[in-house]
């Protein structure tokens, strides 16, 4: 494990904004051109930058580096939210449907990081995997266009569940800035 002495030096790709992960013009997120007009239209085009977000923030990193764990405790890794947010559009099925609910992915609680070990078979299955349910949930809301309609077991408005995708998406960013600081020392937004 790496000494604090031995942490890399901070450092962007951006010029125009020392703090940001690249500059505007750059910036995938942000060549979308004007906001959308709706309320639906502009919660999935959050939703959209925060997974775009992860995906940049796991850019450029070999399979030792997407599953280096943060500190001790803890075994989280850019490859375990990864394969974490995989798991959680999975479940999030399970709230829309009134079935059997979908089982686990990757098994077992906290398998999703558990599991995030850095060999580059893992690395690629969890990318397919978090496409594959992120797919399959837009797919499954795309059902219920209403945000204002109650879904599954438990009556969950649409909304609701839109928002608590874009919350988990968010929150799991936050973690990504971190921790891949701590593995390159690349930060920005």
């Amino acid at each position: 494990m790496p000494r604090m002495s031995d942490q890399p030096a901070r450092w962007t790709q951006a010029t125009v904004y020392p703090d940001m992960w690249a500059d505007p013009d750059d910036d995938p997120r942000d060549n979308l051109g004007v906001s959308p007009d709706g309320e639906l239209a502009t919660l999935q085009d959050f939703l959209t930058g925060y997974r775009l977000t992860l995906r940049m923030k796991c850019e450029g990193l070999d399979a030792e580096q997407l599953a280096r764990r943060s500190v001790p405790p803890s075994t989280m890794s850019l490859l375990g939210l990864v394969r974490h947010l995989a798991e959680v559009e999975r479940d999030w099925r399970n709230w829309i449907s009134d079935g059997d609910p979908l089982p686990k992915l990757y098994g077992k609680r906290d398998a999703d990081f558990d599991g995030a070990v850095a060999e580059q078979t893992v690395v690629d299955t969890a990318y397919l995997d978090l496409e594959r349910e992120q797919a399959a949930t837009d797919a499954a809301l795309a059902e219920h266009p209403d945000l204002g309609e109650r879904v599954g077991k438990d009556g969950i408005a649409v909304r609701e569940l839109m928002v608590h995708r874009i919350d988990e998406y968010a929150r799991h960013c936050g973690h990504a800035d971190l921790l891949r600081e701590r593995i390159d020392g690349r930060v920005g937004q």
